[in-house]
């Protein structure tokens, strides 16, 4: 399971020394062909960190021969320094693996605004020794905040997809979610994968926003070995990789930092998708409503309010809310009993009909828990 599930992978991670708590905090994944396509979505925060910098001119040329990610340390924010750090990491990977440093994407997370240590980044590149079962590994070296590795396969038609992730907090991005990385031993052009991945990312990353913070260091990539020697059906690879960035990024919800209820705002028959992903975040990211969830009070007049300070086209007195199958809200009017919605299971259901139109779209989110202010005032981050 993980990044070496697809054919033409291998793997590590190994404990350099990043985290001052222990544990494996360098992984390397190396793609051995014979295809070395790849695509990535970047972070729209415009605070980049120095991998993101480094690693959007790797990816000009859609050609990716490595991937290394450290957790530790953010290197965001750390000057000449810190690029020069990323640019010596890929050196080290390049020597390691006989491949071009051009050619080796970055990733960092952690802290920002501290230097990361160059002597044991490149001394945790030399002790990895990669493998077809690394994946695993690899998994647990990306993690910071998380309480758990966060691990994906799919099948194709003769090919296949494999992907890790890591984040718990800051989720709230454009365009990507912390740091995911996707391979398929699928044959594909890197053209192809950016694709199916900006598509795949639309509609799943994009629209988690479980605290409404984005980070300066989120990145997706995917891999693509060819290995298998299928060329899939564009449709089907699509749905695939749709497929396995939604079983992260709700891997990724049920791990956030302190939550107790994974929140699901679907939005229907709204004017236009976009209207409906505008609602659907104004409800996420309204903290009055997080906090009601967090008692198990089912108060809805916070989600119309939620909804009434949107752009979005509706009649505010047409609306209709249902909580957990119960609909406690008919036509801007009380509905059912709000005592009949059980809010005491993990995940929450949040149905909002504008009555405007046929689109719909669905956020995805966390309540507002005093452990989540305890560990985002107990550390840095």
């Amino acid at each position: 399971m993980s990044v070496t599930h697809a054919a033409g992978f291998v793997a590590a991670g190994v404990e350099a020394g990043l985290k001052k708590s222990g544990g494996k905090d360098l992984a390397l994944v190396q793609n051995v062909g014979p295809r070395d396509a790849a695509a990535v979505v970047f972070t729209s925060n415009r605070a980049k960190a120095n991998p993101i910098i480094w690693s959007q001119q790797v990816i000009a040329d859609g050609r990716v021969s490595a991937i290394v990610l450290n957790s530790g340390g953010a290197n965001c924010y750390t000057g000449t320094q810190g690029f020069q750090v990323t640019h010596a990491t890929a050196e080290a990977v390049g020597e390691k693996l006989g491949v071009s440093p051009g050619d080796v994407l970055v990733c960092s997370t952690g802290l920002i605004g501290e230097q990361l240590p160059l002597d044991i980044i490149l001394a945790g590149v030399k002790a990895t020794e990669l493998s077809a079962d690394g994946g695993v590994d690899a998994s647990l070296a990306i993690m910071t905040t998380d309480s758990k590795p966060k691990r994906a396969v799919v099948e194709g038609t003769g090919w296949s997809i494999g992907g890790m992730a890591k984040g718990a907090g800051m989720l709230a991005p454009g365009l990507a979610t912390m740091l995911v990385v996707i391979t398929t031993d699928a044959d594909l052009p890197s053209s192809a994968l950016d694709t199916a991945l900006r598509a795949a990312t639309r509609v799943t990353f994009d629209r988690l926003d479980s605290d409404g913070c984005m980070s300066t260091n989120d990145q997706v990539t995917l891999l693509a070995s060819g290995a298998s020697g299928v060329v899939p059906d564009p449709a089907e690879f699509t749905a695939a990789v749709t497929a396995i960035c939604h079983d992260l990024a709700l891997q990724l919800q049920a791990d956030a930092e302190g939550s107790s209820h994974d929140i699901a705002i679907e939005t229907i028959n709204a004017a236009s998708e976009d209207d409906a992903v505008e609602v659907g975040r104004s409800v996420a990211r309204n903290n009055l409503f997080k906090a009601a969830v967090f008692g198990n009070d089912p108060n809805w007049g916070r989600v119309l309010a939620a909804v009434g300070t949107t752009q979005a086209e509706f009649d505010p007195y047409a609306i209709d809310v249902s909580i957990n199958g119960v609909r406690v809200c008919v036509s801007g009017e009380p509905g059912q009993s709000r005592d009949l919605v059980d809010l005491t299971p993990r995940a929450v259901h949040v149905l909002i009909d504008l009555k405007s139109g046929d689109s719909t779209a669905t956020i995805f989110t966390n309540d507002l828990t005093h452990d989540y202010v305890h560990e985002n005032s107990a550390y840095s981050s």
